[in-house]
């Protein structure tokens, strides 16, 4: 295989010069760039980025670990970090725990399970000496799950860390809920009920600070009994649905759009439209809310940019040779998305 002295030679250039173009730094002319990539092509170049990261201590290599790259809000995240990491010219490599493809939910308090995944992929990153790491959870609840001696900068995405050393970039649930609620008794709505979830869940909870705070600045009492649990799909909106539409809502809000095509669901078999009967909300966007009929007032989550602020963070530390000057939680602000499945009434 050709080398960088090789190709330095055979382009008339110092081996630094070459090495700044195969690293992206600017410093030679557009001319030298091209005919030094010109040769790399040809001569099918290929950097040993383990042995440069031998040399430099350095590996500009970033790993990411996904909880499970099947949860509708891994790509995103993930993609934001691969966008920034190319930005300021870092390599990825993705270990897949595959925890709900494995297990589904049992393994939530099953630490022999998890570390049973985790601790090779841990072992793989620290192997090929991953500058730093970006864990990105499946849902949101307080983690530890870096060993003490980890020794390299780490982030948490969609989920808390136990301790403020590990920065946690989360949705800000509340804000989101907050701006819905807002949004449905700026339509006139004053009897909303509210479906999704499992009560214990942080998404869940903070949702509903979102929610009784709004409520409370427009004088509006929270009232329980129009609150229902149970999950985040589709059949827990229609089995829910009865309970909550029987207390004389006038709009739903639910906490995830898979909930929200149930309230469709059971509204159609009663002949009730959603948007002119009783208007319905939902949080996530996913694709299919645009697509129901009518379409779905949602909360847009901000998984793109969460993933690029995560790799900000940790490579802004990488080259502040280790300084953490962002520590704690990060909120990433949700957005309302208007469409037409919530009618504006009059008080």
């Amino acid at each position: 295989m050709i080398t960088i002295k090789e190709i330095a030679k055979e382009c008339n250039v110092s081996i630094t010069t070459v090495s700044n173009i195969l690293n992206g730094k600017p410093k030679a002319s557009e001319e030298t760039r091209q005919r030094v990539m010109r040769v790399v092509e040809e001569k099918g170049y290929y950097p040993n980025y383990i042995a440069q990261g031998l040399r430099r201590q350095k590996t500009r290599m970033i790993g990411i670990i996904a909880e499970d790259i099947t949860q509708f809000t891994m790509p995103e995240v993930i993609e934001g970090i691969m966008e920034h990491c190319e930005k300021k010219n870092y390599r990825t490599i993705v270990q897949n725990l595959r925890l709900y493809s494995r297990w589904q939910d049992s393994w939530y308090d099953d630490d022999k399970r998890y570390h049973s995944v985790l601790d090779p992929a841990l072992l793989e990153l620290k192997s090929i000496q991953a500058d730093g790491i970006i864990y990105v959870a499946g849902h949101a609840r307080i983690l530890h799950c870096f060993p003490d001696d980890l020794r390299v900068p780490a982030v948490m995405a969609y989920a808390y860390y136990n301790t403020d050393e590990v920065p946690s970039l989360v949705l800000d649930d509340e804000q989101g809920a907050y701006e819905m609620v807002k949004y449905l008794i700026s339509m006139g709505h004053r009897k909303i009920g509210f479906v999704g979830g499992l009560k214990d869940n942080i998404h869940v909870q903070k949702r509903l600070q979102g929610i009784q705070k709004a409520l409370s600045e427009a004088n509006i009492p929270f009232d329980p009994s129009r609150v229902c649990f149970g999950g985040w799909n589709r059949e827990v909106g229609y089995r829910e649905a009865p309970k909550v539409i029987s207390q004389g809502v006038t709009a739903v809000f639910c906490m995830t759009d898979r909930i929200a095509g149930g309230i469709y669901d059971y509204m159609e078999e009663l002949h009730l439209s959603v948007g002119k009967d009783i208007s319905v909300a939902g949080f996530d966007n996913q694709d299919m809310a645009a697509y129901f009929k009518p379409a779905l007032t949602t909360v847009d989550l901000p998984l793109r940019k969460m993933g690029q602020r995560s790799a900000e963070l940790l490579i802004d530390r990488l080259e502040a040779d280790g300084e953490q000057s962002v520590k704690g939680v990060i909120k990433i602000p949700c957005r309302l998305i208007i469409r037409d499945s919530v009618r504006k009434i009059e008080s």
